[in-house]
């Protein structure tokens, strides 16, 4: 390329060149909505109800993430299994459809929570059964929750960390449970880890047939409002209502096609432009415009509960276990030129270690002044290259493998990161494009030099992400990440009760790992949802995430 050297020798990449290069132009901003929090919901005889305007019957046509590379929901960590198997299952309790917020009972038809908030005792649903029509009982509970907290050697949970502090889980009856704490957590963040769509109650018997590990299982039995009738792999997913569901009167449709293409993609978007899907999920800004401009459709958008990013591995490259390797990593990234790569295939915001439109993170006027998120970004790479001779790289880096999940936007991303890190700090690094299934066993075994994808939180809440994204040994810190003063601290915000200190304390841990990275933050995904409105009961503005609305039961078509 005709202006490389030029570019190098300056010591930055200009970003319009970059772009010009890219073959992207213009500008995109994304905002940030704050969402309300979750409430504890102090009424518990609140459930689901059918709207009594409903019509029932039909079909529902839903396209969502490709297919799932395995079947069992507690080991994923990707809509791909959620989104078509979430409508064949129940949780404890659950997050209402209406705002994917308040918190409501499911199988728990309510709750104690003892005043020390040590012991969590749920009174569950009596009548209920596994579409196998065996009786739903606390027994599967128990199973269930004991193989997401300790899980079986060979199985990894992303959610584990969420019950750390779970002691005993005992069966007082057949349909009364108690967890005991070891110690307490913030009420809210327990509730809404019982409430996540993704803690699925399985049968224990089908946990004991299949040794806890549900992967090569595609059709286990569960309580939820769909059945399952037939599947095609990478096509389509067919359920049918249960006729002896629990919640009368659920689900309204009598059946679910649920069809997988892969995200941000002109496949997804064409399909449902002509018509031949009702709801599409994960849509490109090109198409998500165009669909807000027809007559008959809603497009909606909301935040996702999710960061993107690479992950340098620690433990294989000596280089990278270097602090000031990594911290001159993330600082020779041009995150608004990133943004804009990005664009027209997928809707992104720049934001750090921490969701930059939660309540406890630096705010976003406030980060955009640090170096690393800064428009300008010359002082940042000129940092950058310090850190490099003092870490004695100063001649940059040679061959890193480079693991890039096969999404449109990691292989728009992975091209222009690559090129960053040759322009800005002489790193050389080869791309090695791979399937979605194959990039996670790979970040899980460590056999790679830097990776980039999507990892997920459970929950909005601080505790969730310190622990899985960057607790030591955490299921989702692929890049074998310690620090042992970020690890106290993150203890702390663990056991802190109240939300002025946590904040405090949050922003402390910000500290550290803008210093010593555990990843390197790319953006924050937004999610962009249109459907025909034929479709009722679905109000996706004030989600947070794609993980805990997507049962469909109180969706009907008309």
């Amino acid at each position: 390329m005709s202006d490389q050297r030029s570019n190098h020798e300056t010591g930055r990449l200009d970003r319009r060149s970059f772009l010009k290069r890219a073959g992207v132009g213009g500008a995109a901003v994304v905002l940030a909505s704050r969402l309300p929090a979750p409430t504890t919901a102090a009424a518990q005889d609140m459930t689901v109800r059918p709207d009594p305007a409903a019509k029932r019957g039909g079909t529902l046509r839903y396209a969502v993430h490709n297919a799932p590379a395995h079947f069992d929901v507690h080991q994923s960590g990707t809509v791909a299994n959620i989104g078509p198997q979430s409508p064949m299952y129940d949780t404890l309790l659950r997050r209402s459809p209406k705002d994917g917020q308040t918190i409501i009972p499911d199988l728990a038809q309510r709750w104690e929570i003892s005043p020390d908030g040590k012991k969590y005792t749920f009174h569950l649903r009596k009548g209920v059964k596994f579409h196998d029509g065996a009786d739903f009982t606390a027994e599967d509970v128990k199973a269930t929750y004991e193989r997401i907290a300790r899980p079986p050697k060979g199985v990894v949970i992303p959610r584990t960390p969420l019950f750390a502090t779970v002691g005993d889980i005992v069966v007082v009856d057949p349909h009364t449970i108690e967890f005991r704490l070891t110690e307490a957590r913030p009420k809210a963040y327990m509730l809404g880890a019982f409430a996540s769509g993704w803690n699925i109650i399985v049968r224990k018997k089908t946990l004991e047939e299949n040794q806890g590990n549900l992967r090569q299982v595609m059709n286990y039995p569960g309580t939820g409002p769909f059945k399952h009738v037939s599947r095609k792999d990478k096509e389509v997913w067919i359920q049918e209502r249960n006729p002896d569901y629990w919640n009368k009167g659920l689900p309204l449709v009598d059946k679910l096609e649920i069809y997988h293409f892969l995200p941000f993609t002109p496949e997804l978007g064409a399909t449902f432009l002509s018509g031949r899907v009702d709801y599409a999920r994960l849509l490109d800004p090109v198409t998500w415009r165009k669909a807000k401009e027809m007559p008959g459709v809603t497009a909606a958008s909301f935040n996702q509960s999710v960061i993107q990013a690479f992950w340098t591995n620690t433990q294989k490259n000596k280089a990278l276990a270097d602090p000031r390797v990594r911290r001159a990593i993330h600082l020779a990234m041009d995150r608004p030129a990133l943004i804009e790569v990005v664009k027209d295939t997928a809707p992104m915001q720049i934001g750090g270690f921490v969701y930059p439109f939660h309540p406890m993170s630096t705010p976003r006027a406030e980060l955009e002044k640090k170096l690393g998120y800064q428009k300008d970004i010359k002082p940042a790479v000129q940092e950058a290259k310090k850190l490099m001779a003092a870490a004695g790289y100063a001649q940059g880096l040679r061959n890193l493998d480079f693991v890039v999940r096969d999404i449109p936007t990691f292989k728009l991303w992975a091209v222009a990161i690559q090129q960053m890190l040759k322009e800005n700090l002489n790193i050389d690094s080869n791309l090695r494009v791979v399937q979605t299934s194959v990039w996670f066993d790979e970040a899980q075994n460590g056999t790679f030099d830097l990776a980039i994808s999507a990892i997920v939180s459970t929950l909005m809440d601080p505790s969730d992400i310190f622990s899985a994204w960057y607790g030591k040994d955490g299921p989702q810190n692929y890049s074998r990440w310690t620090n042992a003063p970020f690890h106290d601290l993150a203890s702390q915000v663990d056991r802190e009760l109240d939300d002025n200190k946590r904040r405090a304390l949050v922003r402390k841990a910000e500290d550290i790992l803008e210093n010593d990275p555990p990843l390197i933050p790319v953006a924050y995904e937004q999610i962009y949802d249109a459907y025909y409105n034929r479709v009722h009961g679905q109000n996706p503005s004030t989600y947070f995430g794609i993980y805990d609305v997507v049962r469909w039961d109180q969706v009907w078509v008309g």
